[in-house]
């Protein structure tokens, strides 16, 4: 393949080398990059394993990246004119990826199997020298009574199951024993409802409804089709090996000062409970709460969580944001120009844009792949962030039956679309390709409309949480704007907007303030105001449903005026100053509000009596106290002038006071 040194070295700085066989009879002068302490990139994946090892053997393990360069670049009809981009895809590889966390599932081999007939009871003996093994069949017909009961065969059928692998439990109703007199057929004995098994492994062989969401993703359950044999293999296979610790990785980092689900019983946001495939989210009073051990890993979650409660943690969005970073920059430099992102899995597109290199025409010159481990996972942040720092569109790559749903994805790119167009970078900016044939990824990039880069490209540094880099991104996507505007509306559901106010009818409860997730929505100490910080504003939407004078609708929007702009007040009246001290309390409004639809019209602020309540109406607290001590009268002495009712007579009758 061609192979640009000169724009290599020109992008990536540092020393670069080059060699025939640097896996081979130079693999010396590898050893000797490795031990000198500095990082290492390696552009080459095929040969990985021997370098990992030469690395373990200097204990350099820590400072040696990978790229490869040959099937996503040089491998193409454009080869020759791909220096940029193995400029781009070295520099990337060189940017270090923070290790995520990781959560242990524990599994003693307790395991249920689930069936109706005999491949389930088979199942349990070829499992039972490998695990503790229990055959539950669900409604069976004419099954012959196995010759030993050396595995315990029940009736019952599952009607909710819960857990993971290690933890399940499972509710059963209709279940029995077997009758040892069973004799042409298993026969069982009475039945019962609400029965509760606990174990460490699930293998249905029904061919029912999965007992579980996004089944295929749940660790421990194994799901099998009862007349296919190599998949009931497969699954066997599987659990004879779920025996032990196991760790997995900790795809999301969870915050829940930051979620904005719920306040005072009032739900606000469920964005990350309407995108969870597998039921890992749950509602948990003002937040939600995440299941480590049930997530896998889609990320649509934190791509719709417009606080950042939920982050991605393969990498942290601002790692993600610096590797892309790093990948236009080093385009640019390298003399690139309107490159095309290119999003893709490992799993899914790796392989296809291998099979496009090696069999069809490769990948265009200017299409930057950039790999992350679930395309799903990737939010706005990340979209406008490539836009901010040159690219001229992004493309995501999925499955055209996709492993996760890719509708969050979807609505991301669109929203994030019809912002780029707005701002001047081209329509059909943000899309999704969806294929399993290189072919046909080939001839969509080829074809894929190119739009027009910032023309001077951010070079902003992502750091922080999610919401940070969020808001940062955006702007920094305006500032780079080739047409920038003020204002783009945007769809219902878009984490940025502001709000609908009618300023006349707020009686500044500031109720709003104390439902408000990420202080969008604040008060004033000293005197009654209320403000708002666009910028801040998730559309969360619990304001408006706390509000009590109904006075709040939402807008969603991006108003980068209003972003810049300080908070904006939204209400502001005089405070009433105390008639007896002069101290401020209160609105004027409000105070005067109260009067008048008590004067002379509650018999209790009535006559004499009433002005003197009038008047403690009109003091702070501590005077109002001072106030009716020494006037003395008793809340309760104009009872005597209350028109008397029927209910007066009969306590009266009954010897009940009144009152």
């Amino acid at each position: 393949m061609p192979l640009d040194a000169a724009a290599i070295g020109r992008a990536c700085g540092g020393r670069l080398e080059t060699g025939d066989q640097l896996c081979g009879r130079e693999l010396e002068r590898v050893r000797s990059a490795m031990a000198s302490g500095n990082p290492v990139t390696v552009s080459c994946t095929l040969k990985a394993p021997l370098f990992r090892e030469v690395a373990e053997e200097l204990g350099a393990e820590d400072r040696v990246a990978f790229a490869n360069i040959r099937e996503t670049a040089g491998w193409s009809v454009q080869g020759g004119d791909a220096g940029p981009k193995m400029a781009a895809l070295l520099a990337a590889a060189a940017e270090p990826m923070p290790a995520p966390a990781s959560v242990s599932f524990e599994s003693q081999g307790v395991a249920l199997v689930y069936g109706r007939d005999e491949v389930a009871i088979e199942a349990g003996r070829r499992l039972a020298d490998h695990l503790d093994v229990t055959v539950l069949l669900s409604r069976p017909g004419e099954v012959a009574p196995p010759r030993s009961g050396e595995i315990p065969v029940l009736k019952g059928t599952v009607r909710a199951a819960t857990g993971h692998l290690g933890a399940f439990s499972l509710r059963i109703d209709d279940t029995a024993l077997p009758l040892p007199s069973s004799r042409r057929t298993l026969e069982f004995g009475p039945s019962r409802d609400g029965a509760t098994s606990t174990c460490d492994i699930v293998v249905d062989l029904t061919g029912g409804v999965p007992l579980f969401p996004g089944h295929e993703l749940r660790s421990g359950y194994l799901r099998a089709d009862p007349r296919d044999p190599a998949a009931v293999e497969r699954a066997l296979f599987e659990a004879s090996h779920l025996v032990g610790t196991f760790d997995k990785t900790k795809f999301v980092d969870f915050h829940a000062e930051l979620c904005a689900h719920s306040r005072s019983r009032i739900t606000g946001c469920t964005r990350c409970l309407e995108v969870c495939p597998t039921g890992a989210i749950a509602p948990a009073g003002d937040h939600v709460a995440i299941d480590p051990h049930v997530c896998a890993g889609c990320g649509s979650c934190a791509s719709v969580c417009p606080t950042g409660a939920a982050a991605y943690a393969l990498p942290p969005a601002d790692a993600l944001l610096r590797r892309l970073r790093r990948l236009l920059t080093a385009y640019a430099k390298a003399g690139g120009t309107a490159p095309v992102l290119l999003i893709h899995d490992e799993a899914h597109g790796a392989p296809l844009i291998d099979a496009l290199a090696r069999f069809g025409d490769g990948l265009p010159a200017d299409v930057l792949p950039l790999a992350v481990n679930e395309v799903t996972q990737v939010g706005p942040e990340a979209i406008a962030a490539a836009f901010a720092y040159g690219a001229g569109a992004v493309r995501f790559l999925v499955r055209a039956r996709p492993k996760h749903d890719v509708a969050p994805l979807a609505r991301n790119a669109a929203r994030l679309g019809t912002v780029a167009e707005a701002l001047g970078y081209g329509a059909d900016g943000v899309s999704l390709i969806e294929t399993d044939d290189p072919d046909a990824l080939g001839q969509t990039l080829a074809e894929s409309a190119r739009g027009t880069p910032a023309p001077t490209p951010s070079g902003f540094m992502p750091d922080g949480d999610v919401r940070g880099v969020l808001r940062f991104a955006v702007s920094e996507m305006h500032h780079a704007a080739p047409q920038p505007v003020d204002r783009v509306p945007l769809d219902a559901g878009a984490p940025f907007g502001g709000l609908d106010f009618k300023t006349e009818a707020c009686t500044l409860c500031h109720a709003c303030v104390g439902a408000c997730p990420t202080g969008a929505l604040a008060d004033d100490p000293d005197r009654p105001r209320l403000t708002f910080a666009e910028s801040a504003c998730v559309q969360c939407g619990l304001c408006a449903a706390t509000c009590p004078e109904d006075v709040i609708g939402l807008v969603p929007q991006l108003d980068f005026a209003a972003w810049a702009a300080p908070r904006r007040v939204l209400k502001e009246e005089e405070p009433f100053a105390c008639i007896a001290c002069g101290k401020a309390f209160g609105t004027r409004s409000t105070i005067e509000r109260v009067i008048g639809r008590l004067q002379d019209r509650h018999w209790m602020f009535a006559g004499q009596a009433g002005e003197q309540r009038i008047k403690a109406l009109m003091m702070c607290d501590t005077c109002r106290v001072s106030h009716v001590l020494t006037q003395g009268f008793d809340p309760h002495a104009a009872e005597e002038n209350r028109p008397k009712t029927s209910e007066d007579y009969i306590r009266a009758r009954q010897g009940t006071p009144q009152g």
